[in-house]
């Protein structure tokens, strides 16, 4: 099984402790993290899919490769984008269609062409295959943050 679709899985087991909060951690709840991370994933999935392999311009990026190599994304360092917020408050039924679509895009994602991509706002453009990775780290740093809390 795909490491993305493991962790979509492992986010689907915290979906009974949904209204769970700490804000000494986070000031969102269990649920918020489990509908943000899917609303990502199935965000980037339809960019992905409906770009233009031939406009992709990849560069460098040395933020790219830190979170790469720590698996890391720092905690309170960046801001979503307002498209991938949830709703301040979100039913278990919801976060249940949001976990369902994010199983769907992975398996859209993993069919797309290699040279597909998405602009991410810090990382510029990632392909296919990055974009995979960069979903793995970003939905294990919101498990870890559920964990915590």
């Amino acid at each position: 099984m795909n490491k993305n679709l493991r962790l979509i899985n492992n986010l689907e087991s915290y979906v009974d402790r949904c209204d769970k909060i700490n804000t000494q951690i986070s000031h969102q709840n269990i649920g918020w993290h489990i509908a943000h991370s899917c609303k990502v994933i199935n965000t980037i999935t339809q960019a992905i899919t409906q770009s233009d392999p031939v406009k992709a311009n990849p560069k460098f990026s040395f933020k790219f490769y830190f979170v790469l190599l720590t698996n890391n994304i720092p905690r309170g360092k960046a801001k979503a984008p307002s498209f991938v917020i949830p709703a301040k408050t979100i039913t278990k039924e919801e976060i249940t269609i949001e976990i369902e679509q994010a199983k769907n895009s992975i398996t859209s994602l993993l069919k797309a062409g290699r040279g597909h991509y998405f602009t991410h706002p810090i990382f510029g453009d990632l392909k296919r295959n990055k974009t995979l990775t960069f979903l793995a780290v970003h939905t294990n740093h919101h498990l870890k943050i559920i964990k915590d809390i």
